[in-house]
């Protein structure tokens, strides 16, 4: 339903943004990757989109902590496919600890690397989708876009800004054609949520999978993590045509959490 579609979606070598350029590209999009990891496992995983689903698929290794190098990764889009349609603002980092000992590089890291890149990004593309007259902006915040936690001073603070910018830009882009929203994720088992499922267990001093199943119990009624593919579908249907009217909306996916 979105053949020929050109999508952008940083951090997408691994976990939730993997997971939404799988989606995309199954249902007819051209795909930029971007993200850490192997060389390698990169290319691999790229031919494999490519193979698969019959579409265009490149990557770029851009650092979304450098403003520019996301506008040299939507560049990059726009010379080798053409324009960008579609803008995932998927990449995102995290660091706990209490705010009077809390790192300010760390700080400076998060707040880069989870808003400002997609403040960016979204400044570079935006022309080229009010010249085609349609275009999608997705930030993956969080249920802590909406709510806190301790010790996640610069993860929440970004995601409350990250839900406060998909606003902004849905009121200014509103009747073009273009629309914006967030989609809020509970716990979903990427490796970001993995590292501190195994913090909590060296901690505790019990099983990872027992950590897991605490996490969970604090916080997502379900007791259930949120499968990846959920979120890419979500992701692929704030695309399509029966999503138009819906912009500047921040939709929670948590299990729960947010009922409570």
């Amino acid at each position: 339903m979105l053949k020929g579609r050109i999508a952008v979606v940083t951090g997408s070598t691994a976990g939730i943004g993997e997971g939404i350029a799988r989606g995309l590209a199954g249902v007819g999009c051209d795909v930029l990757l971007n993200g850490f990891g192997e060389a390698v496992a990169i290319e691999s995983a790229r031919a494999a989109l490519e193979r698969e689903h019959g579409v265009r698929v490149l990557y770029h290794p851009a650092d979304v902590a450098r403003a520019e190098q996301v506008r040299d990764l939507v560049d990059f889009a726009v010379d080798r496919f053409g324009g960008v349609d579609i803008l995932c603002n998927n990449a995102g980092v995290q660091h706990t600890a209490a705010l009077e000992s809390f790192p300010a590089e760390q700080w400076d890291r998060i707040l880069a690397i989870n808003l400002s890149a997609a403040f960016h990004a979204a400044q570079r593309a935006l022309p080229h989708m009010r010249r085609r007259g349609w275009g999608r902006i997705i930030n993956i915040a969080s249920v802590h876009g909406l709510v806190a936690s301790l010790h996640k001073a610069a993860y929440v603070a970004s995601k409350h800004g990250l839900v406060g910018l998909t606003r902004v830009v849905a009121l200014e882009t509103a009747g073009t054609g273009i629309t914006c929203n967030a989609i809020c994720p509970g716990w979903t088992r990427t490796e970001l949520v993995e590292r501190q499922i195994v913090a909590r267990a060296a901690q505790a001093g019990v099983g990872v999978e027992t950590a897991a199943q605490a996490i969970l119990a604090e916080k997502q009624p379900s007791r259930q993590f949120v499968r990846v593919e959920g979120i890419a579908q979500l992701a692929v249907f704030l695309c399509s045509d029966a999503a138009a009217q819906i912009t500047g909306a921040a939709l929670p996916i948590d299990g729960g959490w947010l009922a409570q």
